[in-house]
């Protein structure tokens, strides 16, 4: 008995929600039948405008030293001394360190001696020649040796200099590689110099933007080290070759601050407020149908809505710079755009 109660009570129950679900779709299907479609769609405009650009040009580059010279030794010998030490500032000529140099100032008093020697030799001959009391062979004899000792004392000259290793800039000394005792050849780093006072950054453009800059333009630079302090450079060259992201190195040039330095190797932003502003089409970014990248706007025109492919260039907070599709005057659909479709019949409610 309870079994049968059982069964009719799921029997009622599936009834029911069938004709619950059933109601539900008619009603559905009555609204769908009594929807009235639109017409005419109600659309706000605005007029495609020319507007003065402001162009201006933020970049991060990186600060990079004037000059930079890795120092190495010209001779070879042990390091008996040396002057410098990391940090330190160092002026053009200051010998650097100093390399073991009794031989080859023993090879220098030899060759000097020689040299000395030749040399009033050959101002003898030359009075006895015009005496005529050696002949013209023996004079270019004595001339032959005098060259040859002249060039043995200037190699020796300089190989004795060469054991004074010097800096050939002025500026900070960054890295020290050798002590007091370390045996050195030729072309073994002694040092790092590096010259602040004056910086270069080197900044990468895109070639939509290159072409505004000229070596001579002047830029803002700024960092975050020193958010408050503003730099001024100027760009001195721009590369006429692209790398591989087809961006060009454009390098500038300025004075170090003594108060507020920069540092090689810092990122800095370039501010590039020379680049001249420029009046253009523009239309609200609301306007804009689609992507950046496949822009589209709707048109009114006659009361219809046109589907139009543009060109578009810089791409502001509000506004969207326009380089060609739309001429200036234009109704373009700023509200109401989800509405329409090629064609739509409109009204403008502002």
């Amino acid at each position: 008995m309870k079994k049968i109660i059982l069964i009719i009570v799921m029997v009622v129950v599936v009834a029911a929600i069938v004709l619950l679900l059933m109601n539900n779709k008619a009603t559905i299907e009555k609204r769908a039948k009594s929807t009235v479609r639109l017409d005419t769609v109600p659309v706000t405009v605005t007029k495609v405008q020319v507007s003065p650009l402001d162009e201006s040009l933020v970049l991060v580059g990186i600060a990079m030293a004037e000059k930079e010279v890795n120092i190495v030794s010209e001779t070879q010998g042990r390091i008996v001394a040396l002057y410098f030490d990391v940090g330190k500032n160092v002026s053009t000529g200051s010998v650097l360190a100093k390399a073991d140099d009794e031989l080859k100032q023993a090879s220098f008093n030899i060759a000097e001696a020689n040299y000395d020697k030749a040399k009033k030799d050959l101002e003898r001959y030359k009075v006895l020649n015009k005496e005529k009391s050696v002949n013209d062979v023996q004079l270019e004899q004595a001339i032959v040796t005098f060259k040859s000792a002249e060039s043995q004392y200037i190699t020796t000259k300089r190989q004795l200099e060469d054991t004074k290793i010097k800096s050939p800039i002025s500026g900070v000394v960054t890295s020290r590689n050798v002590e007091v005792g370390t045996y050195v050849s030729t072309n073994t780093p002694i040092a790092n110099v590096v010259q602040i006072s004056s910086l270069k950054v080197k900044v990468n453009v895109a070639e939509k933007d290159v072409f505004k800059m000229k070596p001579g333009d002047k830029v803002i630079i700024s960092t975050d080290v020193y958010p408050d302090v503003n730099y001024s450079g100027t760009i001195k060259n721009i590369n006429s070759k692209a790398d591989e992201a087809h961006t060009f190195p454009v390098e500038i040039e300025l004075k170090n601050n003594s108060k507020y330095p920069l540092k090689a190797g810092m990122f800095v932003n370039c501010i590039f407020n020379s680049i001249k502003s420029s009046e253009s089409r523009v239309i609200p970014r609301v306007a804009l149908v689609g992507s950046i990248k496949s822009p589209q706007v709707y048109v009114v025109e006659n009361s219809t809505a046109k589907l139009r492919n543009i060109v578009i260039g810089t791409v502001y907070t509000d506004v969207i710079q326009v380089l060609d599709g739309l001429q200036t005057g234009d109704n373009v659909v700023t509200s109401g755009q989800i509405n329409l479709q090629e064609n739509s019949t409109v009204k403008i409610v502002r």
